[in-house]
């Protein structure tokens, strides 16, 4: 890797902002994935909202290039970032939770992002040099599933991530992807703060039974042969796939809900084990 003295003044002047702005942000979060289809946006922005209401200020920063849907999920889809010539202001979410998204940069929702590595690279290098979050407590980074690109970019620009959150099914297929996620967390020096599992299981409202649709165990066993601490278990509710296409937090529809009140202790537990340090 090139010294940072031999990096194209423009480059330099956007890393030092960067610099800048993370000092900004008490703690830095990536979530993570090792595959798609396991809900990681999901969990990403119900986390979010869930540590806003225990008070503390949160940002989302969707670093999901080609699909990035933390926007809709969090009802702000199709607005636009405001900006100065200096820096770029983050939207506002109902829930109080602030969002920048590659979304509110595209013309329209059918818009598919076409680059390759290195623009991505670079988009994500500029929103982090540009955006003013304006003090935030934790700014939780919504990341694509994979150890490519965007996971690597996001690392390596922040610096001092406070560590990573995986998510992950309760599937054998998952949990062995999920591991090579923990590995490159470790590769690159960054605490894991835990394991998340999402889908859990499901309780028929009628009976009262508990099914395990996907398989059972695998966030533990993840977790156990890492030495990583399980942060939780998120069980499926019909409602959320209802909430998404609303476009509002399942947290804040639903908060007496089973799968709520599992991201409040979730929240909790990441709130604890980051504060207490």
């Amino acid at each position: 890797m090139a010294r940072e003295k031999e990096v194209p003044e423009a480059i330099r002047r956007e890393l030092e902002a960067i610099r800048a702005r993370m000092r900004d942000i008490r703690y830095k979060i990536l979530v993570v994935s090792g595959k798609g289809g396991v809900g990681k946006s999901f969990v990403t922005a119900n986390l979010a909202v869930a540590l806003h209401q225990r008070g503390r200020k949160v940002g989302v920063l969707d670093a999901d290039i080609h699909g990035p849907s933390i926007p809709k999920m969090l009802g702000v889809h199709g607005q636009r970032l405001y900006a100065t010539p200096a820096v770029v202001f983050p939207v506002r979410a109902p829930c109080g939770v602030f969002v920048v998204s590659m979304d509110f940069l595209l013309p329209d929702e059918t818009t598919p992002v076409i680059w390759r590595g290195p623009l991505k690279a670079t988009a994500i290098r500029q929103l982090l040099a540009s955006v003013e979050w304006g003090g935030l407590d934790y700014l939780l980074v919504d990341l694509p599933p994979g150890t490519g690109d965007e996971p690597l970019s996001a690392a390596q620009l922040i610096g001092e991530v406070t560590g990573v959150v995986l998510v992950t099914i309760p599937s054998d297929v998952s949990r062995l992807v999920v591991s090579k996620a923990v590995s490159f967390a470790r590769h690159l020096g960054v605490p894991v703060l835990g394991v998340i599992e999402n889908m859990s299981y499901f309780t028929c409202p009628i009976c009262g039974s508990t099914h395990r649709i996907f398989g059972e165990g695998a966030g533990h066993r993840i977790a156990e042969a890492m030495n990583v601490p399980f942060l939780g278990e998120i069980p499926i509710d019909p409602r959320i796939a209802e909430c998404g296409d609303r476009g509002v937090p399942f947290v804040t529809t639903y908060p007496d809900t089973p799968a709520a009140q599992a991201f409040l202790r979730i929240a909790d537990r990441i709130a604890e084990t980051i504060e207490r340090q």
